[in-house]
């Protein structure tokens, strides 16, 4: 059983599995509502998590580039030209900030 609270048009606003104050009536769990509410709130969580590290992905393709460029495995001009302007871009931007190339101990060992 979930305590749920409605606005004023009767949308689900709100659902807790324990009472409160501002609860307008319940729900069994196996209610659509219910099930639709916690498919949402599942969703935003996960959506949630990717936001917040995709920039930390980002820089992690990133530097596999340039591995794959220093190893010779791919060259710069094998990618689109968007692509190389934007990894160029970057690189300049890095560089004005001093190369931020010691964001990672030389202590740790292995990336993934």
């Amino acid at each position: 059983m979930f305590y749920v609270q409605r606005d004023a048009q009767g949308e689900l606003i709100r659902a807790e599995a324990v009472a409160f104050a501002e609860s307008t009536g319940t729900l069994p769990a196996d209610h659509h509502e219910i099930q639709a509410w916690f498919a949402n709130e599942e969703a935003e969580v996960s959506l949630k998590q990717l936001k917040h590290s995709d920039s930390e992905m980002i820089r992690v393709l990133e530097d596999l580039i340039q591995v794959l460029i220093h190893k010779g495995v791919i060259n710069l001009t094998d990618l689109p030209v968007a692509a190389q302007a934007k990894l160029k871009d970057r690189s300049h931007a890095r560089e004005a900030l001093g190369g931020l190339s010691h964001l990672i101990n030389d202590d740790e060992t292995g990336l993934i």
